[in-house]
């Protein structure tokens, strides 16, 4: 058996035992790419406010006006996602979550959402774990990602004509052939012009599954190095602590708006139990979470401990932390999107495709047989 014959065999296989999972993924991907601006056309009642000439009020008005809604409920986190937008107050009971929406500028209250039954939470749980517990879902999401890299390369190898005169044709598609014709043409050649982007969507969300990845991809823009040490919390001595302490959440939210002026998106979180603390992070663009700066603050008094501005990062971790913005397409904004959806949306068409020419491939066979 030839060597091409071995990728081809390999390449069959595969995409049978991975092709409804790689469908399911891409699907969904496509489906995610865009929940921000779809929420903001048919949610826009409690996620959009009218811009004013005036400050945020403090978290700490918020904090009180969520224990005043859920009053079993403990505060987590609270966001500020732009000029135009609400902010949202993220509160957990018992493992059931509840998102708090509030003007920022007046402290009203918008609305009350729970994520569990959010048609892009559903979504984006199925791209994530396939609504399996995560601790299985997440094992098959990934085993499958890591066959499609090896298919789109495997793919790429033995559609590779041999001949120089061949490439032309190669890179086209006969659509003036029959639709079996038209459709292996279309497998090999849309997969041929996706590979390069579609690993890289791919290997960004591994990160999401293996936490290896991310570590390699840190020591290889690093030649080295570790993560943990990086990106680790200073650790203090509270021999006294009052949970989510309002003061101190105001300072640190205050302090942070002073150390990034130009920030669109900040996010402050409340300690929760002792030795916690306040940590704060910074977003230039809103509904961006890529080039992120972060602050830790005490949770007694609001000083702060250690910062740690997005340029002043290794390169490795920026990398790392701009990884989502890659996987989603958000790192270039709304064309970034419209790349990641309709790569996303061949990717989901090559199973579709193969299977069609595997199938067709396989009844021709019997006929043969049979005859």
């Amino acid at each position: 058996m030839g060597f091409k014959r071995k990728i081809r065999f390999l390449h069959k296989w595969l995409g049978l035992i991975s092709g409804l999972i790689v469908f399911i993924v891409c699907i969904t991907g496509c489906i995610f790419c865009f929940h921000d601006e779809i929420k903001d056309i048919t949610r826009k009642e409690w996620r959009l406010v009218e811009p004013q000439n005036k400050p945020f009020v403090l978290p700490s008005v918020l904090q009180e006006k969520a224990k005043e809604i859920l009053p079993n409920y403990k505060q987590s986190m609270v966001s500020f996602y732009g000029k135009n937008r609400a902010a949202i107050v993220y509160t957990y009971y018992d493992k059931e979550n509840r998102y708090l929406y509030f003007n920022p500028y007046t402290g009203k209250y918008l609305k009350s959402e729970n994520p569990e039954t959010d048609f892009f939470i559903i979504v984006e749980y199925i791209h994530l774990y396939l609504l399996l517990p995560d601790y299985i879902g997440k094992h098959i999401i990934g085993g499958a990602t890591i066959i499609f890299i090896l298919l789109l390369i495997s793919g790429i190898i033995q559609w590779w004509p041999k001949r120089k005169n061949d490439l032309k044709r190669s890179f086209s598609i006969k659509w003036s052939a029959k639709w079996r014709r038209v459709n292996y043409d279309w497998h090999n050649t849309s997969g041929f012009y996706i590979a390069i982007i579609a690993v890289i969507i791919a290997i960004t969300g591994l990160t999401f599954t293996y936490e290896w990845v991310g570590d390699g991809i840190y020591k290889s823009f690093n030649f080295g190095g570790d993560k943990t040490l990086e990106t680790r919390a200073p650790i203090i001595d509270t021999t006294k602590f009052t949970s989510n302490k309002i003061i101190a959440v105001d300072r640190a939210f205050l302090e942070t708006i002073k150390l990034q002026p130009k920030a669109e998106m900040i996010f402050v979180t409340y300690p929760q139990q002792k030795g916690d603390l306040i940590n704060s992070g910074a977003y230039p663009h809103t509904l961006r979470y890529d080039h992120q700066s972060n602050y830790y603050f005490h949770p007694n008094d609001g000083k702060l401990i250690q910062s740690q501005t997005f340029e002043k990062k290794s390169l490795g971790l920026q990398v790392v932390e701009i990884n989502y913005g890659i996987h989603t397409g958000q790192i270039l904004d709304l064309p970034g999107k419209i790349i990641a959806f309709i790569i996303s949306l061949i990717a989901a068409a090559l199973p579709v495709t193969g299977f069609v020419i595997w199938y067709g491939r396989r009844n021709k066979s019997c006929k043969k047989i049979k005859a």
